[in-house]
């Protein structure tokens, strides 16, 4: 399958929003696609849950994959994928991963500077975390792969004190590292976001979270991509759980219809 580095890459850089639909199995991509949505990204947190695990890299690539090449069979729209922090423990294992993804005509990944370990997540060393990424681009690239690598950031996802001040500090050494978009959820401050964008020279994607400016005011703070993250997979089995409560306490389908 063919991969849409070129087309997926030019969304970025439009003078219109980039609203990313998160999905977490062929069914919802579809979905999506018929709203007209034009890129898809795996959430990882959905996709683990709807495999029964939690999140953190608990799910085997190999499954993770599967579900992904479902995806791809199943859409027209562009895929991105969420790696978590790459699913391997070498660079090599890592950038082996995403080049299986490119070859499956995957468009992109997220990748992110936090891990969780023992249930806990914690956020890594910006210097270290910058050279594990230029050496897994200098492998991409030795091997020919074009792939969107869209770089998560989670300072304000771990809500840090001095989030802002962490946030740009990692911006100035993240866009140096070849990466082609950089990834903030969890802000949801208009005069926060406008100094993101404003100190960087990659496309900025934020995510939804309560209290996040409408889309227009995003644009015009310089946000070039927003996307839904795990929402609207839990809203969806929050009302699947409802119906199945009221079905049991009316014993009747009637709600249903």
């Amino acid at each position: 399958m063919k991969n849409r580095f070129d087309e997926f890459q030019a969304l970025h850089h439009s003078n219109d929003l980039l609203h990313i639909g998160n999905v977490w199995n062929a069914q919802s991509a579809k979905v999506y696609e018929a709203q007209g949505i034009k890129a898809v990204a795996t959430s990882s947190a959905a996709v683990a849950s709807s495999l029964g695990f939690s999140d953190g890299e608990e799910m085997a690539f190999e499954d993770y994959l599967l579900v992904v090449q479902r995806i791809l069979a199943s859409t027209n729209a562009i895929v991105s994928v969420d790696i978590e922090g790459g699913y391997g423990r070498t660079l090599e294992e890592i950038s082996s991963n995403i080049k299986r993804l490119y070859e499956a005509g995957v468009s992109g990944i997220n990748i992110e500077d936090s891990v969780v370990t023992g249930g806990e997540r914690r956020i890594t060393d910006a210097g270290e975390f910058a050279e594990k990424i230029r050496q897994i681009m200098e492998l991409l690239n030795k091997d020919g792969v074009k792939m969107f690598v869209n770089l998560r950031s989670d300072s304000f996802l771990l809500d840090m004190p001095g989030a802002l001040k962490d946030a740009l500090a990692r911006i100035q050494v993240y866009q140096e590292t070849g990466v082609h978009g950089l990834f903030f959820p969890c802000i949801n401050k208009i005069g926060d976001i406008k100094q993101l964008t404003a100190a960087s020279k990659l496309p900025v994607n934020v995510m939804c979270i309560p209290g996040l400016p409408s889309f227009d005011d995003l644009q015009k703070a310089g946000v070039k991509r927003v996307s839904d993250g795990p929402f609207l997979n839990m809203h969806v089995y929050k009302e699947f759980e409802d119906i199945i409560s009221k079905i049991r306490s009316e014993d009747s389908f009637a709600s249903l219809f």
